[in-house]
């Protein structure tokens, strides 16, 4: 069945004004006008982010609903994936991010809007622990657009996490995907996007 909710969640110290989200929502707009698509901008807390999209999506139909994630994002589109039974799209996904950020506890600022700040408190250690996905259930659910290139996170753990899931390894890239405008096309066929 065609999707016909889109949910997009960003990565750490990002937001919907994140390039790739804002991408992803122009190609959504113009190309599946009737797709209902939500970009929220995500707490600090795990728990608290989760809780707060599961509230904001409580009406939507999941047959028809996937998640895109990036970074910490495509984590949290993992545990969304397995708990709904719907279609992910992993760009560069954080595989395990409580052992990756316990080092970046404190105060940290927002990439596109240096302005805003957000404290990273241990607590939220504890809360990704709790959100880890050991194995995912139905590779054929997922895609991911993973980077060699990424110096962020490591491409042999993120593409070891998807066995048997559809995986485009890039040879080169880097963490933010620049070149994000190639790869959206494979993106959006495989969300199988209700044409215009």
């Amino acid at each position: 069945m065609p999707t016909t909710h889109l949910l997009y969640l960003h990565g750490f110290r990002s937001s919907p004004a994140s390039t790739k989200a804002r991408m992803t929502a122009a190609a959504v707009s113009q190309r599946h006008p009737s797709v209902t698509w939500l970009c929220p901008a995500l707490p600090a807390s795990p728990r608290q982010a989760m809780d707060e999209v599961l509230r904001a999506t409580a009406d939507w139909p999941l047959a028809t609903t996937a998640v895109v994630g990036s970074s910490l994002g495509g984590f949290y589109a993992t545990w969304l994936a397995e708990r709904w039974g719907c279609k992910a799209v992993l760009l560069n996904p954080a595989v395990h991010p409580a052992r990756d950020l316990a080092a970046h506890l404190g105060d940290h600022t927002v990439w596109h809007d240096p302005e805003q700040h957000f404290v990273f408190e241990a607590a939220y250690v504890d809360e990704l622990l709790a959100q880890e996905i050991g194995h995912i259930s139905r590779p054929e659910r997922y895609f991911a657009v993973i980077a060699k290139g990424d110096e962020v996170l490591d491409w042999r753990e993120m593409t070891g996490h998807y066995p048997g899931a559809a995986i485009k390894l890039l040879p080169g890239g880097d963490h933010a995907l620049s070149d994000y405008d190639q790869r959206l096309d494979a993106v959006l066929d495989f969300l199988d996007l209700p044409a215009a």
